[in-house]
């Protein structure tokens, strides 16, 4: 196995974990993050298979945009522990 094959791999694993610890977690804050991540792990796995041009969109748009919308939109929200 190459090098190159070993770093999509283990990135491709990470991918599975960041999205099954978003499904599981049960605090928001910490599966909107995961989500984060997972969406920054995937923009890096379409760059190791030579596809900038996606990887800077999935980076812009799925790790950034979509994570600072989760953030704000539990940030606006109550929790119920706090009534």
């Amino acid at each position: 196995m190459t090098i190159w094959a070993a770093m999509l791999t283990a990135t491709l694993v990470m991918v599975v974990v960041s999205s099954v610890l978003a499904v599981v977690l049960r605090d928001l804050l910490a599966a909107a993050l995961a989500l984060g991540a997972q969406a920054l792990l995937l923009s890096l796995a379409f760059y190791l298979l030579q596809a900038p041009d996606v990887a800077i969109a999935q980076a812009g748009v799925g790790a950034a945009l979509t994570t600072a919308i989760f953030l704000l939109a539990i940030w606006k929200t109550h929790r119920k522990e706090e009534e």
